[in-house]
């Protein structure tokens, strides 16, 4: 039986960014290469070898964001058609509705070939934080992403979507439910897990016993940022014996650093690092409401590390309200207070929540995520054969 053929669609596949690289990431670690062959075209090429075809499209900066690149295949699209034509693939893969997504949802249609894209990054949720110096764009440009996402991922055969939340937001803006599948995220238990704890990693501070709440993120306004300065300057007015830890880079640093002074900030870490810190911490605080699944809230579950998350967004689809985790206003910074307070007074609700995000935890495995993305992309190539045939 030939291989099938994938064309790998992507703005960047800088490993480690953001959460949605890290999951493509996954995906290309483990193609069965006697079953499968990837061309993979990008904006920004990784480093190391792919061992796959890799092309390089020009790319530009984002506005608001200069972490991030994206890549314009406007005036590469001679070339790309001719290297895609001499590839010949049998299903376009697509991350982002970028302009190189519609690019390569174009190829697909003009080629009667099969498109599958995933779910990363809840565009929606970005606009309030893009253009909250200018609130009077926000619901035009709301309107504008909205005809977009319904154009794109309508077009699209299969859309992978991380949470049961985000199926049901996109279904409210007009993504046909029948387009989409829940394939959630994977965790590496070996990397996140509570053996790692390094009681001198975050050693104790001379004067005073410390509490180590830990906020690990990409540093960008979208990530509530705002409110986590408000919980600080709370806890500060309050004199509580906190010791925040901030652990990621991005273009909000230097202000959050001015809004937090006595906070840790310890820059972008590698997993490794990572691990050592989700462990050592005492809790973990997420006031985002822009994830599709939230990949740090699992990997601080996975590490014994109780989780005070916002409500909104994929995290609760696992997180689940004094069970396995606690539920804040997204920008009330009291309650977020009175939850840390909770579980820096009460050992056994903190226990508690550590056994149940435990247990969840430990039946994310990656391995059965991606053998269900290669069988599925076997059984779309199949049924299309059969069709034709």
């Amino acid at each position: 039986m030939d291989k099938i053929k994938v064309a790998f669609f992507a703005d960047t596949l800088l490993e480690n960014i953001d959460g949605a690289v890290r999951t493509m990431y996954q995906i290309i670690n483990r193609i069965p290469s006697d079953r499968f062959e990837f061309l993979f075209i990008v904006g920004q090429k990784p480093e190391e070898d792919l061992k796959f075809k890799c092309i390089e499209v020009p790319t530009v900066t984002i506005p608001f964001n200069d972490t991030y690149k994206m890549a314009v295949s406007t005036f590469v699209k001679s070339k790309l058609n001719s290297d895609l034509n001499k590839f010949s693939p049998d299903v376009i893969h697509i991350a982002t509705p970028s302009i190189l997504g519609s690019f390569a949802l174009s190829y697909a249609e003009s080629n009667n070939l099969l498109s599958l894209s995933i779910y990363h990054t809840h565009f929606l949720s970005y606009l309030s934080y893009y253009f909250r110096r200018l609130p009077f764009l926000i619901r035009p440009s709301q309107k504008l992403l909205i005809a977009h996402m319904q154009s794109f991922y309508n077009k699209c055969d299969v859309i992978y979507v991380p949470s049961n939340s985000m199926v049901e937001e996109l279904s409210a803006i007009g993504v046909l439910s029948n387009k989409m599948i829940l394939w959630r995220r994977g965790l590496d238990n070996e990397m996140f897990n509570p053996s790692k704890r390094d009681p001198d990693f975050l050693p104790q501070e001379a004067n005073r016993p410390v509490f180590n709440i830990l906020f690990a993120s990409r540093l960008v306004w979208e990530k509530n940022l705002a409110t986590l300065g408000s919980i600080y300057k709370k806890s500060e007015e309050l004199q509580l014996p906190y010791r925040f830890i901030i652990a990621g880079d991005g273009y909000a640093k230097e202000e959050l650093e001015v809004a937090m002074p006595k906070a840790v900030f310890m820059g972008e870490l590698s997993q490794l690092e990572l691990s050592n810190v989700y462990a050592s911490s005492d809790v973990f605080l997420f006031p985002s409401i822009s994830e599709t699944y939230g990949n740090v809230v699992v990997e601080a579950m996975a590490s014994g590390l109780p989780c005070i998350i916002a409500k909104g967004g994929g995290t609760n689809d696992y997180i689940h309200h004094m069970e396995s985790g606690i539920i804040c206003s997204p920008n009330n910074e009291c309650e977020y207070i009175d939850a840390i307070e909770l579980l820096r007074r009460n050992t056994a609700l903190k226990t508690k929540l550590i056994n149940n995000a435990l247990e969840y935890s430990r039946g994310l495995s990656w391995d059965s995520l991606v053998s269900k993305y290669f069988s599925d992309l076997e059984a779309m190539v199949d049924y299309q054969v059969n069709q034709i045939a």
